[in-house]
């Protein structure tokens, strides 16, 4: 394959990663993944955040291709944390980053995965899209006993098909993902159980633990023809050691989905929140947050703390690995936070509360 030919797939790859595919992607009159009744987000095909444009078509994905002012990364960023070994059980909370935006989550006895790829690209395609710059932060092997796995939104970049089946096999979770993803999750290995929700949903993990699925300003593809066709959500844990918030993806809109959070379940001591693949900004902005409206949600959340994830992995977009974490600092800042109140974090980075 020629090296032109090679840079197109491999751009077709980074798009379909985002969900960034165009028309086809509404000729489809019928949902393979979800057949459930109307609601005010769901409109009988596809799931929609009311009053919000979480999508793209094809002349906005066509004009950002022609338009990219990329800026390089380098091919291998190692994190200055070693890879972590987590405790078998923690009675506390435990977090640490497995990269991007995939975690392990240890709490009041629990072990939880969220959004959990251990693939060398975020991609459909094996040979193309989003490489790793750097390793995952936690070993597969030493994944601690694993009770729960939690799917924030089907985008290559955080259901790692492969991966997923791999862990169910070895450590039969409990697996909590929005509407419609349990028929994608099923493609991979057909015995996996899932437990959906809708938004609103809670599912208990067992232990005073439990987790809430609430709304995001973002959206779902896995190829061309199925957009918004599976639900995407953040999820609410609650546990003896209070409230984590944790956002996969998410656009800050007016803020209300944050403030509603806050009036429903209180301040969190923790939210985990999304701080890269933001620019151009134009095209970016319904669906990815950048480093200063995430310190914007973390005001109107009123966190004890949070953890900026979401960055210096994959390169997805436009903005160099080093400028979420350059523009979180001047963000803080700028709103009198101290930083240790905000951590960009990197793979194998633990933070214990």
């Amino acid at each position: 394959m020629k090296r032109r030919s090679l840079l197109t797939v491999a751009s077709a790859a980074t798009v379909m990663t985002l969900g960034g595919v165009g028309y086809a992607a509404h000729r489809r009159t019928s949902n393979p993944y979800y057949g459930g009744p109307q609601s005010d987000h769901f409109d009988g095909v596809r799931f929609f955040v009311p009053g919000h444009p979480t999508d793209r078509g094809l002349p906005e994905v066509l004009r950002w291709q022609a338009q990219r002012r990329r800026e390089p990364w380098p091919k291998h960023v190692p994190s200055p944390f070693p890879p972590d070994r987590p405790p078998e059980r923690v009675a506390s909370l435990r977090v640490v980053l497995i990269g991007h935006a995939s975690y392990l989550v240890q709490v009041a006895g629990r072990n939880i995965l969220i959004d959990p790829v251990f693939a060398t690209r975020a991609s459909p395609l094996r040979f193309a899209g989003p490489k790793r710059v750097n390793p995952p932060g936690l070993a597969f092997a030493d994944l601690p006993p694993i009770d729960a796995v939690l799917i924030t939104h089907n985008h290559y970049d955080h259901l790692d098909g492969p991966s997923l089946a791999r862990i169910w096999q070895a450590h039969q979770p409990l697996v909590v993902a929005p509407l419609g993803n349990d028929a994608i999750l099923r493609g991979y290995d057909d015995t996996m159980h899932v437990e959906t929700r809708d938004w609103g949903g809670t599912v208990d993990l067992g232990g005073g633990v439990s987790v809430h699925l609430t709304p995001a300003n973002h959206w779902s593809a896995r190829g061309l023809n199925d957009r918004r066709m599976a639900l995407w959500c953040a999820y609410a844990i609650t546990s003896p050691q209070g409230l984590h918030y944790h956002v996969g993806d998410t656009g800050l809109g007016d803020g209300a989905l944050f403030r509603d959070l806050r009036a429903r379940f209180g301040a969190p001591r923790l939210a985990t929140l999304p701080i890269g693949a933001y620019e151009p900004r134009w095209f970016m902005q319904p669906q990815h947050v950048n480093p200063a409206e995430a310190v914007e949600i973390f005001a109107l959340l009123g966190a004890v703390q949070a953890l900026g994830h979401h960055w210096g992995t994959f390169q997805l977009t436009d903005e160099g690995i080093e400028r979420p974490v350059e523009a979180l600092a001047a963000a803080l800042a700028e709103a009198g936070i101290p930083p240790e109140r905000f951590l960009a974090l990197r793979p194998g980075q633990v933070w214990e509360g």
